[in-house]
């Protein structure tokens, strides 16, 4: 719409009958709200969700199956908590099962492979390594293995969608009885080892040729209309099955989608090749889905074909761990895409973003909270808060996360500048502690372990210590990163990370208000509102400040400013902070006067 000209908008559907509703904004997030409205809202994901997820072949990728086990799954998850590489999510791809008699590699017979020995002592091994979730992928049509002979019998059952001469193969999602034999007979089987998601590949193979075979799914009329609702319903059934079965939050994670598929709740970009020309175009896709309604996705970070180029490795993990969904996954055997295939540096540097990310969660968790309240994206399009700017039209490499923070991904190789876009405000360079005003372009240095990141002004930033996995212990000091400017709020959202409670109110809010005036800062830290009982005992305040406060007041009580300024702070996020700690009881009003 609007491409080919400007002047008329034209749009059809196969069949010639067609719905359609018109929405005003007119800003843009008022049509996502309107949007989202109408075909569901994203619910919240388990906060698990947020951290590391990493799939894997389990040791054999297409061609080297024989070379899989469960040992290599353990030894895989017992090596991120060696190297103490943060990581709560894994799935095992493709190759975990047996392929079956009819359907080639594509179909799914939910019989392991023979190579793993004990699928239930794996996943008791994973989950004793604090792993928060393992999953499995799979493909939407039945096969006959070795022992189950599903397709046989769901074909006489009638619980595959229906073809010429009774040869069909896909799990009819559209009926809730074939459902509910698919979870029964299939997935429930996995689900009593310890898969607690699927991954669900291959939805767009109904009515057209699928992934690894010959089968093009059932034709004819009704497929037309059928062919995109599939993958919704297709994501749909293992989202609320295992919600259900799991009494947690529910997660899937799927290839494909439809309008509404951020309910079931988040879409993978699909398998990208490691190779520079495809990065940027990655960024885009993120940005248009974002703008679709979809506030969680992934991407295979660095790549999924191809062993990627250490820098671009580095550069595509940079972006990929401040991504809505941070998921590291490859085919390429057997050099994969775990950090120290790609050198001591590339480990480094993958290890220091994946602690940052956790340093994060706080905030991540609050906006996807947003994300669930109004369909605005976690990751941000320049155009959807400056619609009015033309320059923001077409900026494909730059994106907010949330609302404060602007990621500027280095896409050209070699590269050790780039030239970044600063829409309206004011905007500190979050390495250099640079002020810019905003409405201009520059020309920034970016050595290779450093992703160009911005800090709006006005932006309030709560964050954590990190840990190995979330849940790994309880954290009762909030960091909250402040850079004062004009007047500006955040409204700090918790709950207990994986119930549906917070369905029915079951969470707290915390207002944070930062007003910057002439002669005096003053930010003010509500008392805490809700139902849920909140772990955050203090606040450690870090506010940018260029210049040094006379006096510093808090709940009107004078700060000792000599041990404010005797205390030296080395690390990125401390430098050039004004630190103190207060307590999270109570209205605290904290004053920096000038």
């Amino acid at each position: 719409m609007g491409h080919s000209t400007t002047s008329a908008y034209s749009f059809y559907a196969e069949g010639g009958e067609l719905d359609y509703y018109v929405m005003y904004g007119p800003d843009f997030s008022k049509i996502l709200d309107s949007y989202t409205d109408l075909t569901g809202k994203s619910p919240l994901l388990p906060k698990f969700a947020l951290g590391l997820h990493v799939g894997t072949y389990s040791g054999g990728t297409w061609g080297y199956e024989e070379k899989t086990s469960t040992q290599y799954v353990i030894d895989l998850a017992k090596k991120f908590r060696a190297l103490q590489i943060p990581l709560d999510v894994l799935h095992l791809d493709s190759t975990w099962r047996f392929f079956g008699e009819n359907g080639g590699k594509g179909a799914t017979t939910f019989e392991w492979r023979e190579t793993f020995e004990n699928p239930k002592a794996m996943f008791d091994s994973l989950y004793a390594l604090n792993l928060n979730a393992v999953g499995l992928h799979l493909r939407p049509r039945f096969d006959n293995g070795k022992k189950y002979r599903l397709l046989d019998k769901a074909r006489k059952e009638g619980f595959v969608y229906p073809e010429e001469n009774g040869q069909g193969e896909f799990v009819n999602f559209f009926d809730t009885n074939s459902v509910d034999w698919w979870w029964e007979n299939g997935v429930k089987t996995i689900a009593d080892q310890g898969a607690m998601f699927l991954k669900t590949d291959e939805g767009s193979a109904f009515g057209h040729k699928a992934n690894e075979s010959e089968k093009t799914g059932p034709q004819g009329e009704e497929i037309k209309s059928l062919h995109n609702l599939f993958p919704l319903a297709y994501a749909k059934a293992p989202f609320e099955k295992f919600q259900k079965y799991n009494t947690i939050r529910g997660m899937n994670h799927t290839r494909e989608g439809y309008a509404g598929i951020q309910r079931y709740p988040f879409i993978f970009a699909g398998d990208w090749p490691s190779e520079w020309q495809y990065f940027e175009p990655v960024i885009k896709a993120g940005l248009n889905i974002g703008l679709s309604g979809v506030g969680n996705w992934a991407h295979c970070m660095g790549g999924f074909e191809h062993v990627a180029d250490p820098e671009l490795y580095i550069r595509w993990t940079q972006f990929g761990l401040l991504s809505p969904i941070a998921h590291l996954f490859g085919m390429e055997h057997p050099n994969y895409k775990e950090p120290w295939n790609y050198g001591e540096e590339a480990t480094r540097i993958f290890t220091y973003y994946d602690n940052f990310r956790y340093q994060l969660l706080p905030y991540l968790y609050s906006i996807s909270y947003q994300n669930h309240l109004s369909g605005k994206p976690l990751m941000r399009a320049l155009v959807l808060d400056n619609q009015y700017d033309e320059n923001t039209y077409e900026i494909t490499d730059q994106y907010m996360l949330g609302e404060s923070m602007m990621i500027c991904p280095v896409v050209t190789k070699g590269a050790q500048t780039r030239v970044v876009y600063l829409p309206e405000g004011e905007w500190t360079n979050f390495w250099t502690n640079e002020v810019f005003q905003g409405k201009q372009y520059i020309s920034i240095l970016c050595p290779l372990d450093q992703i160009p990141i911005f800090i709006k002004g006005g932006a309030i930033i709560p964050m954590q210590e990190t840990q190995n996995y979330i849940g790994e212990k309880e954290i009762d000091t909030m960091d909250v990163l402040i850079y004062p400017k004009g007047h500006s709020s955040f409204e700090n959202y918790e709950d207990d990370g994986e119930s549906l409670n917070y369905v029915t109110g079951i969470y707290a809010t915390t207002l944070i208000d930062s007003q910057e005036g002439k002669d005096e800062t003053v930010i003010s830290i509500d008392e805490r509102i809700g139902a849920y009982t909140s772990p955050t005992k203090s606040y450690r305040l870090l506010i940018a400040s260029r210049n040094e406060p006379k006096q510093i007041m808090v709940n009107n009580i004078e700060v000792d400013m000599q041990l404010i300024t005797q205390k030296k702070h080395s690390s990125v996020i401390e430098k050039n902070k004004i630190i103190l700690t207060v307590p999270a009881t109570g209205k605290q009003i904290i004053k920096l006067l000038y």
